[in-house]
């Protein structure tokens, strides 16, 4: 029932710790899922340097920031400025081209505190890459949820289970999260073969469960067969994304850009090089450079 199973890569962005899950060189991508980033868990001490993510560029992509715990403040260039607690959702359509950066707000960052959540960025259907961008934020009580006997599930994007949550996606997707007490058994949305989704994977962010008869352990993604309808047990109180959906077709990824197109890759990374996209209103003084010509093949740089 597994295809795959990807351990998480951690990376130091100084002082702070992602785990990288993808795109993985065996598995560029589940559904249009193209980029997964655990952040943290972190404490940050009163004063530390916490989140400070400059602004910088995307093209032909959502994100999707989600979060366990702590505060991020989102600023972009269409005028949007919003802080993102946990439970709650912040999703950014790039299409055409936008410019955003996340940071910790000052007062946060002088009272210091805990740090953990997730970042996917969602590859945009061939028709809607260079649709306008657009900024959207939904409250912690404007997702679907369940919750029973050891197990809570929020619906985070996309169709699952009968529900729809609020975010406007683009394709055919699903990104719940639960939260399993030790015992608890549940299964993730189904597959190709039972009418779901053609691609599903299972992330542990915290603690351990079984898939089948196979343990996935915090810090790894199991990317599920097509066909296969596992039942999916906690072995110890655990956090876990269970994403998935329908591929959208091959995409090039270069530093913070996706594209189907390699022309529109290079003149994306030519307009950020001459300032020809216009930086956050309230977050413009400062601005992460096009970097040198990654190797071959290309790598991806955290925002």
């Amino acid at each position: 029932m597994i295809e795959l199973i990807i351990d998480a890569r951690r990376k130091d962005l100084g002082g702070f710790e992602v785990g990288r899950v993808l795109p993985f060189h065996s598995r560029r991508m589940v559904g249009p899922f193209i980029f997964l980033d655990q952040m943290g868990p972190a404490e940050f001490a009163p004063g530390a340097d916490a989140i400070n993510v400059r602004p910088h560029p995307h093209i032909g992509l959502s994100t999707l920031t989600y979060l366990f715990e702590g505060e991020i403040m989102h600023r972009d260039n269409t005028g949007a400025t919003q802080a993102i607690r946990p439970g709650e959702v912040n999703w950014m359509t790039a299409g055409s081209g936008i410019v955003h950066s996340e940071r910790t707000d000052p007062l946060k960052k002088a009272q210091g505190g805990p740090m953990h959540g997730m970042q996917a960025w969602i590859a945009l259907p061939t028709e809607a890459e260079e649709i306008d961008p657009s900024f959207h934020h939904f409250g912690e009580d404007a997702q679907p949820a369940y919750e029973n006997q050891g197990l809570f599930a929020r619906l985070v994007a996309g169709e699952a289970y009968g529900a729809r949550a609020a975010a406007p996606v683009s394709s055919p997707l699903f990104y719940v999260h639960w939260e399993l007490q030790e015992g608890v058994r549940t299964a993730p949305p189904p597959g190709k073969g039972a009418g779901g989704m053609s691609e599903r994977a299972i992330y542990v962010a915290k603690g351990e469960i079984e898939v089948g008869d196979q343990v996935i352990r915090e810090g790894q993604m199991a990317v599920l067969a097509a066909t296969g309808e596992p039942t999916v047990k906690a072995l110890r109180p655990s956090s876990v994304m269970v994403l998935g959906g329908e591929p959208v077709g091959e995409r090039l990824i270069w530093w913070n850009f996706v594209s189907s197109s390699q022309a529109r890759m290079d003149q994306a990374k030519a307009d950020w090089k001459a300032g020809r996209m216009s930086l956050p209103a309230e977050d413009d003084l400062e601005f992460i450079p096009l970097p040198d010509e990654p190797p071959t093949p290309p790598v991806v740089s955290y925002p």
